[in-house]
């Protein structure tokens, strides 16, 4: 895109934003300017909290070809990322290269690599120079040393960074350094996800005290939590979940049912009475109305807006 072009896009940021992205303006137009100035992009924060879905989004928005790879599920990485040798009758043993191959060559493309902090070590190595800017090739082969040029395409990664994320790797400064753009994806207030639930649900209740106003101020609590120089707790309800508990919510569950299947076993029980789970059922109780106390999470009324 020419400078032109992109302080026209620049300007129309917060237009073009949906309003089911719950991002600020900011942080929306500094994702624009990287995908139209083909940076590499790394989105960090906790799981579910709308990285994927934010680069999905704005693929959609600016009409881009789109590739998506799952490192952290990929088992053979130069399978997924380079290509295989295929047995054919009419030619015999060839070369079939993989769908990154293609992805990397189309111009204009995003290409996200899921779940990088994930992915193996052989994965690495391999997006090492197509990473580097001053590099940008995929190497197919050793011997015959073929490479591919990357074309004008943006690569955004998300990454899982922290000690409660099993099987994650810290990114090494090698790999770090070839994200020049990062986007903290942090995780959102009681009424941004009041706001994202409004909206995914018109027809739900969401005044203070229905049960999805109490679960979002759940939610909210663990994340004040986290932010405490001692934490009782090592993750935080995310938003994926919290949306996934306003259809329980709208399908008539109560909040002691929600919490029993889609947030207690989120948390470790190890310790008894100082384990994570006995603290987080201890914020729950808070909200559930002692026996004889009429209780909104089990008038229908409270289910829907009136």
């Amino acid at each position: 895109m020419s400078k032109s072009q992109i302080s026209e896009l620049l300007s129309q940021a917060s237009a073009l934003k949906p309003k089911d992205l719950i991002i600020s303006d900011l942080k929306w137009k500094y994702l624009l300017w990287a995908i139209s100035r083909r940076k590499n992009i790394l989105f960090v924060g906790y799981t579910r909290c709308g990285k994927t879905t934010a680069i999905k989004v704005a693929a959609k928005v600016l009409e881009c070809p789109f590739f998506e790879f799952n490192l952290g599920s990929s088992q053979d990485a130069r399978s997924t990322l380079i290509g295989n040798l295929t047995f054919r009758k009419e030619t015999g043993t060839v070369f079939v290269p993989s769908e990154f191959v293609e992805a990397i060559q189309t111009d204009g493309a995003i290409i996200l690599l899921d779940e990088l902090t994930r992915a193996s070590h052989d994965a690495w190595n391999i997006l090492m120079p197509v990473l580097d800017p001053t590099l940008r090739f995929l190497r197919l082969d050793e011997e015959k040393s073929q490479i591919i040029k990357v074309g004008d395409v943006c690569l955004a990664s998300t990454a899982n960074i922290g000690a409660e994320y099993t099987a994650t790797k810290v990114l090494d400064r090698a790999m770090s350094a070839r994200f020049p753009v990062k986007v903290e994806m942090l995780p959102l207030t009681r009424d941004e996800l009041l706001q994202l639930v409004q909206m995914r649900h018109p027809n739900l209740n969401v005044t203070k005290g229905s049960p999805i106003w109490n679960i979002c101020d759940i939610s909210q609590k663990t994340v004040d939590d986290l932010k405490k120089d001692e934490p009782r707790l090592t993750s935080l309800i995310p938003t994926g979940a919290v949306v996934e508990m306003a259809q329980l919510v709208e399908d008539g569950f109560a909040l002691e049912e929600i919490a029993e299947m889609s947030i207690y076993p989120d948390f470790p029980d190890e310790g008894g009475a100082d384990s994570e789970r006995t603290y987080i059922k201890q914020i729950v109780e808070g909200y559930i109305p002692k026996k004889g106390a009429k209780n909104p999470i089990h008038d229908p009324a409270q289910h829907t807006t009136k």
